[in-house]
C-alpha cells in the first residue's frame, strides 16, 4: 500500500499537526486515507468503538481523515505511571506495567508483531497510510529498538517527510545533523524537508533554504507558518507554556495540573468558549477564587492525591468549596472527591487506604481490571434530558456511600455510576471523559456560574465540539496547503 511518513529532528517539531493537516488534504482529495503511529507515549487516550485505546492524537487524526479511530492506527500505546515505570497498552488493551530499562527487552517482539498485524490490516481497508513518527528518528542509542521511525518507513518503503521547529532555534543544524545520523537507506526515504513555526518575512528565509537544499541534497517541500494552538499535545510538557489569554473573559476556570494529569483535551471545548479563560495552576501556587475549579484525570490518582495533599492544594480546595466555590473532578479527579482510595494490591505502586478530599460521598478502590469504554447517557444535572456522549478509562470502582433516604448527593446522569452532584450543585463528580464537547451540556453548565456572577445566559442550542474541531482541522488543512507542495509524495 502507499503510505507517507512524517518524522522530526526533535520531539514538539510539528509532527503530529503535519501529520493531521496530510490526512485531510488527502480525504479532501478522495483518497481513502488512515493515520498510523507505532508506538506513542501519551497520557492524553481516546477510547475505539471497541473499548480500546489509542492516543487521542491519532484519533483527531482519524477525524481528520474522515473515519472511526481504531485501535490498528496506533498499536502500542504507553501511558507514564511515574517512577519510570509506563503501563503497556498493545492493540487497545492493557498487557503490563514496566520500568524503562525493560521495556524494550519485555515488549519490543510483542510490540513488532502487532505493529506487523495491524499494518496488513489497515492495508486492506485503506488507499494510504499518513505514518508519524516520534521523538527524533537519529537517537542513535535508540535505533536499534526504534519502533515508530524509520524501522516503519522502511517497512512501508514510504517517502519521508522531515520536519523541523524553526522557532526555537538551531534549525539548520538539526536538520543537518539529523539527515547525518541515519543510516544511507534511511536518508534516502527522506524526500523532503519542512521548516515549522515560522515567523516574519519569507524572503529573509530564502539564502538559508538554498543552502540547505545544496548542503543536503533534499528540497524543501514547505515553510509553515506558526499557527496558533490548533492541535492537542500528546503530553503534559504543552500545559507549561498555555497561558490564560482571555483577559476580558467572563468566567475564569482553574484546572489543577497534576504532575501526571491525562485526558487534558477536556478542557479544549472550554478553551473554545470566547467568554471562559482557562488556566493551568500547578498544586504549589495559589488557588486564588476563579469561578470554578476542576481536577482533572490522572494516571496516577494516589500519588497526586498526596501531592495535593501535601503542598496544601488540598485544603484550598476543600476551603474553596466550603465558601459556595464550584469543583469539578474527572476521572481520577472524581475519585480523589471522595472519602477514601484503596490501592490493595499496590497497582498503581502503593499499596493501602488513602484519604481523600471528603467532598462527595464516594469509596473507591483500585482493580487491575480497567474499564474503558464509549457511553452515551441523558442528565440529570444542571439540564434534565440532556443527551451526552462521552467515554471512560479508569482502573477503580466507586462506591455511592450515601444513606439510601439522603437526598443530599444526587446522579449526574442516569447511569448512577458515572458521576454525582451535591444538592447545591457545587460539588461535581465524573467518570466521564469528553463531557465539555457536548455543547448544550457545557453551556447549561457555564451558564450556573454565569448566574452566580449575575450574568446572562448563554444559548444552549449550540452545536458539539467535534463540529467546531472539524472547522479547525478544515482550516488548518487550508493552511497547510498554502504552503506545502506534496506532489514528489503522490506520484
Amino acid at each position: 500500500m502507499k503510505a507517507i511518513m512524517v518524522v522530526g529532528t526533535t520531539s514538539h517539531a510539528g509532527k503530529s499537526l503535519l501529520t493531521t493537516a496530510i490526512c485531510r488534504l488527502l480525504a479532501r482529495r478522495g483518497w481513502r486515507v488512515a493515520p498510523f503511529k507505532g508506538q506513542n507515549m501519551a497520557l492524553n487516550a481516546y477510547v475505539t468503538a471497541n473499548g480500546g485505546e489509542i492516543g487521542y492524537a491519532q484519533a483527531v487524526q482519524a477525524w481528520a481523515s474522515g473515519v472511526v479511530p481504531w485501535v490498528e492506527m496506533n498499536p502500542i500505546l504507553l501511558k507514564p505511571q511515574g517512577d519510570m515505570t509506563s503501563q503497556v497498552i498493545v492493540k487497545g488493551r492493557p498487557v503490563g506495567r514496566v520500568k524503562a530499562a525493560d521495556y524494550y527487552e519485555q515488549f519490543f517482539d510483542l510490540g513488532w508483531r502487532a505493529i506487523e498485524e495491524s499494518l496488513q490490516h489497515l492495508s486492506t481497508e485503506f488507499d494510504m497510510l499518513v505514518c508519524e513518527g516520534a521523538g527524533s528518528p537519529a537517537e542513535i542509542n535508540l535505533k536499534h529498538r526504534d519502533l515508530t521511525n524509520m524501522r516503519i518507513a522502511k517497512y512501508l518503503n514510504a517517502p519521508t517527510i522531515l520536519v523541523v521547529d524553526i522557532d526555537r532555534g538551531g534549525a539548520f543544524a538539526h536538520v543537518v545533523g539529523t539527515l547525518e545520523l541515519l543510516d544511507p537507506d534511511e536518508r534516502d526515504l527522506i524526500k523532503g524537508i519542512v521548516i515549522n513555526k515560522f515567523r516574519g518575512q519569507r524572503s529573509l528565509l530564502d539564502s538559508g533554504i538554498q543552502w540547505l537544499e545544496e548542503r543536503t541534497k533534499k528540497p524543501v517541500i514547505g515553510v509553515l507558518p506558526y499557527f496558533q494552538e490548533l492541535f492537542p499535545a500528546e503530553d503534559s510538557l504543552d500545559l507549561l507554556e498555555r497561558k490564560a489569554h482571555k483577559a476580558q473573559a467572563d468566567l475564569n476556570i482553574v484546572v489543577i495540573r497534576l504532575p501526571r494529569i491525562a485526558n487534558f483535551t477536556d478542557f479544549d471545548p472550554l478553551e473554545s468558549e470566547p467568554s471562559v479563560s482557562v488556566r493551568y495552576l500547578s498544586p504549589k501556587q495559589d488557588l486564588g477564587h476563579p469561578d470554578a475549579v476542576i481536577i482533572p484525570g490522572t494516571k496516577t490518582t494516589i500519588a497526586d492525591l498526596i501531592l495535593l495533599q501535601k503542598s496544601g492544594m488540598a485544603e484550598a480546595i476543600q476551603n474553596y468549596a466550603a465558601s459556595g466555590g464550584t469543583v469539578l473532578g474527572i476521572c481520577g479527579g472524581y475519585q480523589m472527591l471522595g472519602q477514601i482510595i484503596a490501592d490493595p494490591e499496590g497497582i498503581e505502586g502503593q499499596a493501602g487506604r488513602f484519604q481523600g478530599l471528603n467532598l462527595l460521598p464516594i469509596r473507591t478502590v483500585i482493580t487491575g481490571q480497567k474499564i474503558a469504554r464509549q457511553r452515551q447517557v441523558s442528565s440529570n444535572f444542571p439540564q434534565m434530558g440532556l443527551p451526552v456522549n462521552g467515554f471512560e478509562i479508569h482502573q477503580g470502582r466507586s462506591r455511592i456511600e450515601q444513606p439510601p433516604d439522603s437526598q443530599a448527593y444526587q446522579p449526574l446522569f442516569d447511569d448512577v455510576n458515572l458521576g454525582l452532584v451535591d444538592s447545591c450543585q457545587s460539588v461535581w463528580g465524573t467518570y466521564l471523559h469528553g463531557l465539555f464537547d457536548n455543547g448544550p451540556w457545557r453551556r447549561a453548565w457555564l451558564n450556573r456560574l454565569r448566574q452566580q456572577r449575575g450574568l446572562k445566559s448563554l444559548p444552549t442550542g449550540v452545536a458539539n465540539y467535534r463540529e467546531q474541531r472539524e472547522q479547525i482541522l478544515d482550516s488548518l488543512a487550508t493552511e497547510v496547503e498554502r504552503h506545502l507542495d506534496l506532489t514528489p509524495f503522490l506520484s
